[in-house]
């Protein structure tokens, strides 16, 4: 069996826990064998047809009170009592915050290697293989894993979904054992900025803006002009949100969050090799940039040499007619 971790918010599956399940599923598919799907929280039982029409062929919902929130802890001790139970033969995360930070601390549980972040995934020689980008991003890394089971993070945005089936499998119910004092952070409160967009690791389109957005009060345009596509989002330079300018959860990079959208649009962002870490990946990018030797030019399918307080109108202008 091939395990996927299903993370949900609010009551809804990620999409790029589908991806990843999508994924899972063709390669399971080369190798004979089945998929199941983990689900770790209270009251998720309204997702088995979602899920099932993706791939799984069995569900286990592991289910505690104390895992309502998310805990890192907590999750990775429920994974791990179920991966003792099932012995699968590999395991799949979405590379979101939550599973970039799950992921590597389950591997740890069970003391077995970890491929992160990768872009592709095939089979050889009756082996999964995993390609990752190094060195930010500048070269990829193809490897296997000799522990089992395998465990790696998917990228967002880079593995196609598979067309839904009506489908049924199995659902499992799991009331997971949390020792005392197992869970050491406890969720207090969640936060939401007001008018929250969509997350930027899982938007087909970025509007993404840097220190050339000259002030906190411009990203105003930004957010104005991503309104006007669908599933779309605002990202940032790093230098934007140390300035304050937009909250971290926006960042783009290294130090941020790795994005491949079908469109990433930077507006005066120079392209520092940390910012095109997390987003050189994106299958088609625009720049936008006064300056004509900004390094974010040498990786843009589209440049303008410009004024992008003239650009961004402009830009709007047009869209309004197209969506009209």
């Amino acid at each position: 069996m091939f395990l996927v971790f299903i993370e949900t918010r609010e009551g809804k599956v990620k999409k790029s826990s589908l991806e990843a399940l999508s994924e899972t599923k063709r390669r399971a598919g080369e190798l004979g064998s089945d998929v199941g799907a983990a689900l770790v929280g209270t009251g998720l039982e309204c997702l088995n047809p979602e899920i099932f029409s993706f791939g799984a062929s069995q569900i286990f919902l592991l289910e505690n009170e104390q895992l309502a929130p998310y805990s890192s802890q907590g999750y990775a001790t429920a994974l791990h009592e179920l991966v003792k139970e099932v012995n699968p033969k590999a395991i799949f995360f979405a590379a979101t915050a939550m599973g970039r930070d799950l992921a590597p601390r389950l591997a740890a549980k069970l003391g077995v290697a970890l491929a992160s972040d990768c872009t592709k995934v095939a089979v050889k020689d009756g082996k999964l293989e995993f390609t990752r980008p190094v060195y930010a991003g500048k070269a990829f890394l193809t490897l296997t894993l000799k522990s089992m089971p395998q465990i790696a993070t998917l990228r967002p945005n880079v593995f196609p979904l598979v067309e839904p089936q009506n489908a049924v499998g199995e659902v499992r119910k799991k009331e997971v054992t949390i020792p005392p004092g197992a869970i050491k952070g406890q969720v207090a409160e969640l936060l939401k900025e007001k008018g929250e967009e969509i997350d930027v690791t899982e938007a087909d389109i970025i509007v993404s803006g840097g220190r050339g957005m000259k002030g906190p009060e411009n990203f105003a345009l930004l957010k104005e002009l991503a309104a006007l596509i669908p599933r779309s989002a605002v990202g940032a330079s790093r230098s934007a949100v140390d300035s304050g300018w937009i909250g971290h959860q926006h960042q783009v990079g290294q130090t941020g969050k790795t994005v491949s959208p079908n469109l990433y649009m930077a507006f005066g962002i120079s392209g520092a090799i940390q910012h095109l870490a997390g987003m050189s990946s994106s299958k088609h990018i625009v720049a936008v940039n006064k300056d004509p030797e900004a390094p974010i030019f040498k990786v843009a399918d589209y440049g303008i040499v410009g004024d992008l307080f003239q650009v961004i109108p402009a830009l709007k202008a047009e869209l309004k007619k197209l969506f009209e």
